[in-house]
């Protein structure tokens, strides 16, 4: 398989290349996780997502495992707030938008949720952001 074959799919969250780069031991769980059934394992795959600060792919990917293995929402939202004294409220905070987006909110409108572009404030008529004056609101 080529590189950037390998690399795109891996972006995007293709778990099928977990089994053609590994064979079967990539894509079956074992050991441990055996011994959980899999709704909580996809509620532990989650909680290890917010831990290392995984992409809105993986978090749409597991969410729809954790759906689809009977979690509901509500029971996936939990996850952020059970590990926060493991990993801390900056990771939780961190992981909240993209875990929304995984649930189908849009969280610009619903969670009020700044993009780089809105976040700036005006002083003096001048606009203050990292994002270039030309592309701030007058």
């Amino acid at each position: 398989m080529d590189y950037t074959d390998l690399l795109r799919r891996l972006s995007l969250h293709d778990e099928r290349i977990l089994a053609e780069v590994f064979g079967d031991a990539g894509s079956h769980p074992g050991g441990a996780a055996a011994a959980l059934d899999s709704k909580t394992l996809a509620l532990v795959h989650l909680a290890a997502l917010v831990a290392v600060g995984g992409a809105v792919p993986s978090y749409g990917a597991q969410a729809d495992a954790a759906i689809d293995q009977g979690a509901a929402p509500a029971e996936i939202v939990g996850v952020l707030v059970a590990v926060v004294p493991v990993v801390g409220l900056p990771c939780v905070v961190a992981a909240a938008p993209k875990l929304a987006l995984a649930l189908g909110h849009d969280v610009d409108d619903t969670f009020a949720i700044q993009t780089e572009e809105a976040l700036f404030s005006r002083r003096a008529g001048r606009c203050w952001s990292l994002v270039p004056p030309r592309r701030c609101a007058r």
